[in-house]
């Protein structure tokens, strides 16, 4: 979250990509409840920070790179649930809407082409529902 933060500083254009790849990596998968719920504990430290942070026409999306990174508490090490969680922010953008669930992932990357004048084969871009 520092670097992604001090890379929304320095670039101010473009898109900025990071996977935060330890919730799933180092604590869903080794079934350790508390180190995710420490490491979640920090990123919403560092969330506001990094909200306050943004233009008024940046775009951030949080989501998933699969269904529930595994529970650290499902008795498995399986994904839990099959729907990723898609949260988005704008500073200008409407607050508390409901996008509903989405037919597929390739909607997150044709919003993101929307926000940026483009487009790509497939998706429905939420975006007009958030600006």
């Amino acid at each position: 979250m520092q670097k992604l933060h001090a890379t929304l500083g320095e670039q101010k254009t473009g898109l900025v990509f990071a996977n935060l790849v330890d919730f799933d990596m180092l604590y869903g998968h080794r079934k350790d409840v508390e180190g995710f719920a420490k490491s979640l504990e920090e990123f919403d430290l560092l969330l506001a920070p990094l909200l306050e942070a943004m233009a008024p026409l940046d775009l951030l999306i949080i989501t998933a790179d699969h269904g529930c990174d595994p529970d650290p508490a499902w008795p498995t090490t399986d994904h839990s649930r099959e729907y990723v969680p898609i949260l988005s922010y704008s500073p200008e953008g409407k607050h508390g809407v409901n996008i509903g669930v989405r037919e597929t992932l390739a909607d997150m990357g044709q919003t993101i082409a929307e926000n940026f004048g483009g487009s790509i084969p497939h998706g429905k871009s939420f975006l007009p529902m958030i600006r």
